[in-house]
């Protein structure tokens, strides 16, 4: 009886925050604010350098680093591919929140989004509606290809976290610098941030490790 209440106040802790991280997420990309919008792909490099650093205090990622990664290379490459997914993953998820509004994003039959979807183009529409359908095969076999990695390794679920994140990180570095780079360099990466853009990259951490509990 005990085990299944847990299961419920977990399923309903995951609802909540992820429901919140889509509602915020979405706010944060239309909110009007001074200056220029937040950069998504910079809030992604922001968020994978959050995640590896909460996964580890700084000594042990140190440790981590040299006995995990850099002497184990073919087992730290295993996690290329399902890590450059995630990464699109987060991008696409940035995309399809700034074209669709959050009720459409997660729930389409929802009739109360009605007049916010009349004020949005068809471009708009089909733009956000290919993302989240990328981004939801794209979880799928990331997730199916993470989930075999584990079964087939004796290394632990954190250090293959690290080991994403290190991949994460330089996918979204890569990413932020082609799509806006020319941006980044003329007002930095942390153009248009906020208590709002700090809260988003927070649920994205939170929600990523609640997780892999």
């Amino acid at each position: 009886m005990a085990s299944a209440r847990l299961k419920y106040l977990s399923l309903g802790v995951l609802v909540f925050q992820t429901t919140s991280l889509v509602l915020t997420m979405r706010y944060s990309r239309t909110l009007q604010a001074e200056g220029p919008r937040y950069l998504a792909s910079s809030a992604v490099v922001v968020a994978e350098v959050m995640k590896i650093l909460t996964c580890y205090s700084m000594r042990a990622l140190n440790s981590i680093l040299r006995q995990e990664i850099l002497h184990k290379p073919i087992e730290t490459l295993k996690l290329a591919i399902p890590s450059g997914i995630y990464t699109l993953q987060n991008n696409l998820l940035y995309v399809a929140l700034s074209n669709l509004d959050a009720a459409t994003y997660q729930w389409p039959s929802d009739s109360t989004a009605a007049p916010e979807k009349e004020a949005h183009s068809a471009g708009s529409q089909f733009v956000g509606v290919t993302a989240v359908l990328v981004a939801c095969c794209s979880s799928g076999f990331a997730g199916v290809y993470f989930e075999k990695i584990l079964k087939e390794s004796k290394q632990s679920v954190w250090v293959r976290n690290i080991q994403l994140g290190m991949f994460g990180l330089v996918f979204g570095l890569f990413g932020m610098l082609a799509y806006d780079g020319e941006r980044v360099r003329e007002s930095g990466m942390f153009q248009g941030y906020n208590t709002v853009t700090w809260t988003v990259v927070a649920l994205q951490v939170t929600l990523y490790l609640y997780q892999q509990m």
